[in-house]
């Protein structure tokens, strides 16, 4: 079945095959398909300059498209991690991490281990040492949704 293809569409069966990948990339983009499609494209260039010579069956061309994509993935995977830049606002989608060293003032007591702050529009809960309401607390660190105060002291 794939021979047959291949013969059919000839050297440019690996041309359709990477447009369909890099298209397909398009439609659910994660850029990963784009480099298999980049495989068969140089696959196709390939084809068209080999097409005719006898070792360049169609075995050969499936190795070199599975070798190929795998070298691609990996290098682009590599070429990607490296130009990521270090964002401007690295806590931007970590919420409460942003809250670390912020202080606000206790709605409910931290009754055996557990109370609640306001900060800006949202209630959180959070762990630390027994203390009554309207304590100044600040954010020390945090376990997920849960922040971790302690009390804050006049001087500091």
């Amino acid at each position: 079945m794939i021979e047959r293809a291949i013969q059919e569409l000839g050297p440019w069966s690996w041309w359709v095959l990477g447009f369909v990948l890099l298209a397909a990339e398009l439609v659910a983009p994660g850029v990963f398909l784009i480099w298999i499609g980049v495989a068969a494209l140089v696959v196709g260039i390939l084809s068209l300059l080999l097409w005719e010579v006898g070792f360049w069956i169609w075995q050969v061309q499936l190795v070199l498209f599975a070798l190929l994509s795998v070298a691609a993935v990996l290098l682009g995977r590599r070429f990607a991690l490296s130009t990521s830049e270090t964002s401007d606002e690295p806590l931007l989608n970590q919420r409460a991490e942003s809250l670390v060293g912020r202080t606000a003032v206790l709605e409910k007591p931290i009754a055996e281990g557990r109370g609640r702050i306001r900060l800006d529009d949202t209630f959180w809960i959070v762990e630390g040492p027994d203390l009554p309401a309207g304590t100044r607390v600040r954010v020390v660190s945090t376990n997920g949704r849960n922040l971790t105060v302690e009390g804050v002291t006049a001087s500091g």
